[in-house]
Formats: structure tokens, sequence, C-alpha cells
């Protein structure tokens, strides 16, 4: 089975799968540089429903949200990594600032948000309830961050040459 899929065609196999009675949970970020915050996360957001699709920033979403020199691995790499996990099914690339076109598109059962945010902060929270989507709160609380691991990087090995 291929994970890694445009957004058109997992709309198809969402829809399918939802027929069958499958719950299909939403999650998404950048996930540049992967770390136990990460995978928390997606393990507790994958728990939430039967099938787990993560949406993922495009590298130019990802410079327009974080900044100069981010990513720091390509979006290729990403996806790759991403769709390496076990409990992770599926694996959308997306372009946009925000995951509402692809919410819109794809229409999971649930939206599964990070620790850092509570159901009614989530900034698709009007948009997925109009759509029937359910926002669910996914991982632990959230203690790790790609900006952190960067500036610890940093400190411990940016003068070396």
């Amino acid at each position: 089975m291929r994970k890694i899929i445009k957004r058109e065609l997992l709309a198809k196999i969402i829809a399918r799968l939802k027929k069958q009675g499958k719950k299909i949970v939403f999650a998404n970020g950048c996930f540049d540089i992967m770390h136990v915050g990460h995978i928390r996360f997606l393990r507790s957001a994958r728990s939430k429903g039967d099938v787990l699709v993560v949406g993922l920033n495009s590298d130019a979403s990802v410079r327009r949200l974080k900044g100069k020199g981010r990513p720091l691995v390509n979006e290729n790499e990403r996806a790759e990594m991403m769709a390496a996990f076990e409990f992770v099914n599926y694996v959308v690339i997306f372009n946009e600032l925000t995951v509402e076109k692809t919410l819109k598109t794809l229409r999971p059962t649930y939206h599964a948000k990070g620790t850092d945010y509570t159901k009614d902060t989530v900034p698709e929270k009007d948009m997925a309830a109009a759509l029937g989507i359910k926002i669910t709160i996914a991982g632990d609380k959230k203690k790790h961050s790609t900006k952190d691991l960067i500036k610890t990087i940093l400190e411990r090995y940016g003068s070396e040459k």
C-alpha cells in the first residue's frame, strides 16, 4: 500500500473507508525534525480512530510559517519518514498555511490537534463543525519543540567546525 498520496485521491479513499464504518483521524504539522513529542502526538491521534492521515506542510508553507532556514528536511524526505511509522496510514502534503482546504477535501471524522490547543482554540474549529468534523486533542503535555531542539544543537555544536 502506498502511503504518500495526493489530496484528491486520498479524499476518494477516505470516503470509501468511512462507508465501511472506519473512523478517520487527521493530524497535521511541519514535522521538520522528528522528536518524541511528535511521536506521542501521532500515536495518541491514531488511538482516537481506525485510520491516521498526516497532513504535512510543504517546504514552501514551512518557510512561510517558520521563517528563513526552515525546513531543515525537505518535504519528500519528511513524508517518507512519516510514512515509515506503522501507526500512520496515509500522508498528504499541502501547500497552504492552514489545513482548511485539506479538511474540506478529505472530510475526516476527527481533526486532531496537540495539547497546546483546547477544543475552543483550534483555528479550524468553526469550519470543522460546519463539515461535521469532530475536534480531538491528542498527545502529552507540550514539553518538546523543533525550535528548542535546534537551539540546543546550536548551543552544543554551533561553534564547532
